[in-house]
Parts: structure tokens; sequence; C-alpha cells
């Protein structure tokens, strides 16, 4: 893309690098960093600086500091090739251990600086909160009192109310293998957050900040000495565990307080003392023990497992809040005169748990609400358990909540309403399961069950259908093979998670890979051989992500409600039918204009099919947190689909990097929250499908001419013959594949194609080289099918202006464009030997940076947003000295390594710099 430092030619130009020769902007906008930004960030810098001196001596500091200010003047230079010979020269200069220390205090450098701005973050959260920066009575923006008041204002009573009752938001957290730090590692940093935050406190005194320092110090001293890399992969149940920190730590509290923002802007002073006007909306998913798609670690064994852990939690977590609640009820009989039905059934759970019930009596004789919440708690702490007294449901646990609510509304709505609304909303959100776990297997295993238990009907929807609805002509082999036997005990498992927890906690199964409706028929039959059909609510979901299998998504559900068996099915459950969209493979079939513009096209040729049909259609969006993979800001995304496809419900993966970026901070996830169910809402009106229709008919004939140009420079790249070898040298993509970070192998198969890649890896590999060459191939060479005609490029400017789709578009493919570097990413390319290929991208890279800027109407990427502007650059030199640091051992490795010890060392080495690099760019895949 650039020059590396061993070409020869003229000097690039800053068009061509994407760099500035203007040092003092770049000290303008460090200059532009809030000051409080600034001194944790300087705080922690310093801290860092004394924890590396204690540790290593004054010598490492130095070496960290010279390379430090070489990488920042190369950013400002007016020669960037000299200078990068400069800053090429001093990492050459390290030997492997003193790369090894460098590259560790970059990468903890930017762990901390992570941790600063996510403290920023919420800073500004709050003040904007306490109305800080705007009209005290001005809603926040894109919080659910502005979508509230703006509803009301374009919308009728009804139909508000109407949209309130079927919203449903259902982020579905996966274990996909981007998250890169250890457990150990994000339990340091927020150990240091913590003291972080202590210091907004204006209260502490000289010895308290003293004291704060000193934790700071003692913390980042472990942090330092705790390995980044785990030494092996964890397994799905770690896996598990992990994601339950997060809803331990932020989700199980978060989710009572989004309602109540919800319920306050609905009603006013009144919330609190009535019933809410709405019913819970957040449903939330997990694939973590669930998604068994080339992942041959995850059994039906593993499945019931998952489920007894989020079980475990959800109940541990209800009982804690239903005992904190119960204290909170002490009103007495005589001030607060309980109903006969809560006295009597008060008596009867005294009965059942007489030990208990005495225990709760002689310290509350007269508090009867009290006693009974007590008593609820007990139950939860016995279903837990398995002890005899258990709730046999969770619906039961509901109805004794809202027996106790309704019993205090009469006399004390506020004490119905208030701590104990909280309580209900938690049972109502997370049930005793937390989240409904989802099931996902790709299409070719049905078929090779199939294949081996009944050859005549595979592939074949109808006989599928009647093998579903009718039973199969003899019972299961009595020793089938391994792969037929792990999917019935699949469904077995399923069967049995719902007897125990309820249909919501484990009924849907994802088919990975669904092209035809025997894709679909398959998965019924299949069950129906393993569990009678009345034992199991089975919901199955087609996956659909290639080009074709977009196009032809509607034909495929038509073919499959058709089918006698699944009419049935479809009238019982009210006719809800739910399809999921790949983002992420899709991407790496078509390019990123390509594949947007498909996916976009495929969500409004669905709501019209689900219109047509009378369906209730939710589109389950399979987006990744890179901008290669569908990633971007949720909010805009969910306003620029397609008209009709939202209509009040939203599903998404969350994965990651991802979870613990939204998820990690509870005022950061309420924010995220917001945002979604804001533009959710919002996007779900009359008017702004009326909007979208609009601009669809202007638009969207010059989008498919676009994406089809697009395309065919990215199958054109990626079609060349040796690509992937190629690939595999400039990108540290083999080193990343052996990073310990996810249960799930890289690969579905062991072939060596691009196609049997899992989309992930690809573009973890494309930003460790500073390409980023998913989130933006191909885009340059379709607005250029458009801008070259006459009048093309002021009407690329309108569709910016005025059509969200292609505004969200530009916009992430102009954060990917920010985020690689031409330079850097020259001596990447340069390891691969093949010129016209090195050529080829750089091309593209100028051409799409050029049109992009020209289109928005900046002189560079992401002008309009400074604050994101100035994160990024500030960033880049560090960056840039972690990538120099890799590059150049990557480039051992590539030669050869003929001492196996260090050949272990370069790779561990290379591996380190992998996690510095996904710190500092913020993604990994």
């Amino acid at each position: 893309m650039g020059r590396g430092a061993g070409q020869r030619g003229g000097p690039a130009s800053p068009a061509a690098t994407g760099r500035t020769p203007a040092a003092a902007r770049a000290r303008t906008e460090r200059e532009q960093t809030p000051a409080p930004l600034r001194r944790d960030v300087r705080l922690l810098g310093d801290v860092l600086g004394q924890v590396l001196a204690e540790a290593e001596g004054p010598e490492l500091l130095a070496d960290v500091e010279r390379l430090r200010r070489a990488a920042i003047e190369l950013r400002g230079s007016a020669e960037p090739l000299a200078q990068l010979e400069r800053v090429v020269g001093i990492v050459a200069g390290f030997d492997l251990d003193r790369a090894e220390s460098v590259a560790r205090a970059f990468t903890v450098y930017f762990q901390l600086v992570n941790l600063a701005e996510e403290h920023y973050r919420v800073r500004i959260l709050r003040a904007r909160g306490r109305g800080e920066d705007g009209p005290a009575s001005a809603p926040v923006p894109e919080s659910l009192a502005a979508a509230v008041a703006e509803m009301r204002q374009t919308a009728s009573p009804a139909a508000l109310d109407g949209l309130l009752e079927r919203l449903e938001i259902r982020p579905v957290l996966t274990a996909h293998p981007t998250e890169a730090r250890r457990r150990a590692v994000v339990d340091a940093l927020r150990r240091i957050s913590q003291q972080v935050e202590r210091l907004d406190d204006p209260r502490l005194s000289a010895s308290e900040v003293a004291g704060v320092r000193r934790r700071l110090l003692e913390e980042t001293t472990a942090l330092w000495r705790t390995s980044q890399l785990r030494r092996h992969p964890p397994t799905p149940l770690d896996e598990v565990r992990t994601i339950m920190s997060a809803f331990d730590e932020t989700l199980f509290r978060l989710v009572p307080e989004l309602y109540r923002e919800l319920d306050l802007a609905l009603a006013g002073e009144a919330a609190g003392q009535r019933a809410p006007e709405f019913p819970p909306f957040l449903r939330w998913g997990s694939w973590v023990g669930g998604d068994r798609d080339g992942n041959p670690n995850v059994t039906a064994a593993v499945t019931r497992e998952a489920m007894a852990v989020q079980s475990e939690h959800a109940l541990r977590g209800l009982e804690a809040v239903t005992r904190r609640v119960a204290r909170l009820l002490s009103a007495s009989a005589a001030s607060t005169r309980p109903s006969r039905v809560l006295l009597d059934s008060l008596e009867r759970d005294e009965a059942e748990l007489p030990e208990a019930a005495a225990e709760i009596h002689t310290r509350a004789p007269d508090e009867p609400h009290r006693r009974k919440l007590t008593l609820a708690a007990e139950r939860l702490a016995r279903t837990r358990t398995g002890r005899p007294g258990a709730y046999l449901s969770p619906a039961v646990f509901l109805a004794d909540l809202r027996l106790v609510q309704r019993s205090l509304a009469e006399r004390a709505p506020r004490l119905a309403y208030g701590e104990l609304q909280h309580l209900v909303w938690q049972a109502e959100t997370f049930g005793f399961h937390l989240a409904s776990l989802e099931v996902r297997q790709h299409a070719s295993v049905h078929a090779q069950a199939l294949a081996e238990l009944a050859p005549e009907a595979a592939g074949d929807p109808q006989a599928l259908d009647r093998l579903a609805t009718h039973g199969w002509p003899a019972p299961p082999p009595v020793e089938p093979s391994p792969l037929v036997a792990e999917a019935l005990a699949t469904f077995r498992a399923m069967a049995g998670l719902q007897r125990r927890y309820g249909a919501r906690a484990c009924r849907r199964y994802v088919v990975s890979f669904s092209r035809s409706a025997a894709d679909l028929a398959a998965v019924r039959a299949l069950a129906s051989l393993a569990v009678p059909e009345d034992q199991l609510e089975l919901d199955v979901v087609p996956l659909f992500e290639s080009s074709a299998d977009l196009a032809a998504a509607p034909q495929v559900l038509d073919e499959y409600l058709a089918l006698p068996g699944v009419a049935r099915w479809l009238e019982r459950g009210g006719r809800r039918v739910e399809a999921m969209l790949g983002y992420s493979d899709s991407a790496k079939e078509m390019g990123f204009l390509a594949a947007n513009v498909a996916l976009y096209q495929a969500q409004g040729e669905l709501a019209a099919w689900a219109r047509g049909n009378r369906v209730e259609l939710t589109l389950f969006h399979g987006r990744g947190g890179a901008l290669g993979r569908g990633g971007g800001p949720a909010g805009r995304a969910i306003r620029a689909q397609a008209p009709g496809s939202v209509g009040g419900r939203f599903k998404v993966t969350e994965q990651g990097e991802v979870v613990f970026a939204r998820y990690g901070n509870p005022a950061i996830a309420q924010r995220h929250l917001e945002q979604v169910t804001s533009a959710v809402l919002l996007a779900s009106t009359p008017a702004h499908e009326a909007m979208l229709l609009d601009r669809e008919a202007d638009f969207l004939a010059d989008a498919r001419r676009m994406a089809t140009a697009a395309e065919g420079a990215y199958r054109a790249l990626v079609g060349e013959p040796g690509f992937v070898e190629w690939f595999k040298r400039v990108t540290p993509i083999e080193e990343l594949s052996d990073l310990a970070i996810g249960s799930r192998p890289a690969r579905r198969h062991d072939r060596a194609g691009l196609e049997d890649l899992r989309a992930i890896p690809w573009v973890f590999a494309w930003s460790q080289n500073r390409c980023n060459l998913p989130g933006w191939y191909g885009l340059g060479t379709g607005l250029a099918a458009l801008a070259g005609e006459p009048g093309g490029l002021a009407r690329l400017r309108r569709m910016y202006r005025e059509w969200p789709f292609f505004s969200s578009l530009l916009d992430n493919a102009e954060m990917s464009l920010a985020k690689a570097d031409a330079l850097i990413a020259g001596l990447y390319l340069e390891l691969g030997g093949r010129p016209e290929l090195t050529a080829a991208v750089r091309e593209e890279f100028r051409r799409t940076r050029a049109l992009v800027m020209e289109v928005t109407e900046s002189d560079r990427p992401l002008a309009r947003r400074p604050v994101l502007r100035n994160a990024v650059d500030l960033r880049n030199p560090y960056v840039d000295a972690l990538s120099l640091i890799q590059v150049r051992f990557l480039e051992e490795l590539r030669a050869g390594v003929a001492d196996p010890e260090r050949a272990a060392r370069v790779a561990e080495l290379v591996r380190l710099t992998v996690n510095g690099v996904a710190a500092g760019l913020q993604n990994t895949g």
C-alpha cells in the first residue's frame, strides 16, 4: 500500500501514505484531548514508566521512550520514508529479550489508555445525564426519553402503545474468538479502573490520594507481571464462565435500570407509583456452549452443563435481590394491611418450609410482605440446590412476586412498583435460565446424518416433513455412528433443558449455510427421531450467508413453510418466523460494498415476503465487531436497515471483545442498550419507513451498479492464483490462529482454501498488518463507477447526505481507512514477494481513500468526527511501534528459523504483538 523502508524511489506523497507532514497539527490534536482524559493518560503513563523502571531498570524505560518519540516523529515527518528507516533501525537494534519487553510495555500502555478512555466516556455520560452539556430540559440524544418525545410528536398514542407492546431487543452473546485478552488481564484492569475512578472524588484527603497512587503502582505491577497470552485454549465451559461475568457484574443489574428509564420517559413523575405501561422487551440469548458449527468441543453434554452454569448464576442473582427487597418491605400489617390472598399463600409457605418460616417470623412477626418474600428467596435457594420446597418453574416465582405487588399496590404503591418492580423485571427477563441457549450446526452435518439414517429422504423436503410429522418407520440404530449419535443427543439435551428450565431456555436451532427447504426440514426430521414432538418446542432458524443464499432466502422460506408439518407449527406459534443474515462470510465472499448491498436487499425482500405471507418476521443479524464483519455503531446500523425490516424487533450477535467493550461497564452498557432501543423504536415508525422507501427508490439502482463493480474488483484480487499463500505471508494469520483465545478452530475443515477460513481470523489478520482490507477493498472501484459519470460525484454526495444506508456504509469504511496505514502496511506486503498484488492493494486503497474523501467532502478520514479522529491519531504512533516489532520478527519467521527454541520464542513474540496491536486498534475480528 505504501513504499516500504527498503524500496527505492522518490518519497511517498502525503496522499499516498495518508500521513501529514504538519507536526503542528499533531500537537494541536494532542492539545484538543479533553483535560480530564489527558490527566488520566498522563497519570497511568507515569505509573507504567515507574513500574518498568522498577521491574527491568531505567534502560528499558529509555528504550521504550526512544521508540515512542521516533514513532511520533514519523507521523509528523515531511520525509516519512527517511524517518521510517530510522525507526526500523531502532527496532532492529533490539535483541529478542528487549523486543519482548518493549512490545509488552506498549501492549500494557494501550490497555491503560483504553481504560482511561472508557473512564472518560463514563464521566461524559454522567455529565449528560445531569444536563451539564445542554439545556436541562432537553433529553439526551439517542436516549429513550428522546425517542419517546419524538414519537409522541409523530405517532398516535395507540401507535406508540402498539409498538411498545411488540418491542423486542435480543442481544445474543457468542464465544467467537475475538477477545484476545486473558481473564486475568481483564481483572487486573478492572482493579486499576476502580482506583482511577476514586480520584474523581473531590473529598479525598492527601493521604487517600497517595494511597490511590500506591494501589495503582501495585496493580500495574501485577498487570505488567501477568502473562498476556493464554497457554492453553479455553474450553467451551471456560467460555461460558467468562460470559457469566458480564451478566453478574453488569447485565443483571442493568436490565431494571434500562426499563426504569423507559418508565420515566412514559410516565414522568408517576413512574414508580403505578404499573409500567410496557412489557419487558429485553431477551438475552447465548451461543456459548450451544454453537457446535465447526467446533467439535461443543457436545450435548457441554450444552447441558452450560445451561446448568447459567441457571446457577440466574438463581443466585434472583435470590440475592429477593432477600434485599424483602428487607426493604418492612411495612407492618397494621400500617399496610395485606391481602387475604397473600396471607393464605404465606400460610401455605410456612407449612411447607417450617424451619425457615420460624426464623423469619421471630425477626419480623408483623411484616407479612417481608416474610413472604424471604420465603420466596428460600425457595430460590432450594431450586438452585435441588432440595424439597423448590419452585417448579419461574412462572410460579413470578406469581409470588405479583401477589406481593398486588397486596401492596392499594395502600403502598411506591413499595409495589419501586425496587419490587425491578425484581419483577429481572425475573421476567432472565427466568431461571438467564439467557436462551441457542444451538447452531452446519447444514452439511444434518445431511451426513440423514445419508446414514434415511438416504431415500435426504434432500427431499416433503419426505423429511413426513418423517417429522408421521414418524420414522424404524427406531434409531442401536449403535449409530458418532456423528448421528451426537446429532440425536443434541435434541435430547434441548428437550431435557426445556423440561427443567422452561421452553425459553433452549428452543432455537440455527442452521448455518441454509440453502434449501430440505436443510431446514432435515432438522425437524432428526429431532423427531430423537424426541417425541410433544416433548420439544423447536424453532428452526435458517442462516443465509452467501450472495446466492441471500438472494434465494424468500423462496427457501416459501418452500419450507409450505410443508404441512411446518405450516401447523407456524400456526401454533402465532406465525412468528426468524431468519438470520450472516455478515461475516458474505463480506469475505463478495467484499465490503457488495456484501452490504446484498444484505440490505435481502432485508427488504424478506420484509416484503413477511408482509405478503402475514408472518411476524424477526431478522437476526450475525454481525461481528470489526467493520469488515458488519460491525460499527449499532444505532446507526438499525436506522439504516431496509424499510419494514425492523418492525419493533432487533436481534444481533454480540461477540468477542465487543461483549466486554459494550457490557463491561454498567454506564456504557446502559447507554448502548438505550441507543439500540431508541433506534429500534424510531426505525419502526411509518414516517421513517416512508423516508427509507423514498430514498431507496431514488438510490438503490445506483448502489447495485456500484456493488457489481466493487465485487468484480474484490473477486479479481482474491481469485488471483496463489493469493492464499500470499495472504499467509503478508499477515500473521498462522500465528494468530495459534493464539489460545477460543475453543473453536480457525477453520471449519483442514482444507487450505480461502473459502474454508473463518471470517474472524480473515478480518483479524488484515487488521494486524494495517491494511484493514475487508473494511474497504472494492469500494473505490464501486464509487468510481458512478463518480466517473456526468454529475456522478454530486449524486454520490446527495446519497451520502440523504440515505442512511449509504451514509452509514461510508462512515464505517472511513473508520477502516483511518485505522489503516499505507506506510506500515507496505512493510508487510513486501513479505509476500508478489509486487502485482501489492500494487493492486495500494491502488485500490488510494482510489478508495480519495473518493471517500471527495464524497464526504473531507480532507482526511474522520475529519467530521474530531474526537474520534483525535483518538485514532494519538494511538497510531504507538501502534506503529508495535507493528514494526511484529513485522521484523514476522520476516524472520517467513525466512525460516533454524533453531527450534528461537523459532518458538519469535512466534511467541509475534503473538504478543498481535495482542498489543489489537488493543491499540481496539478491534480484532
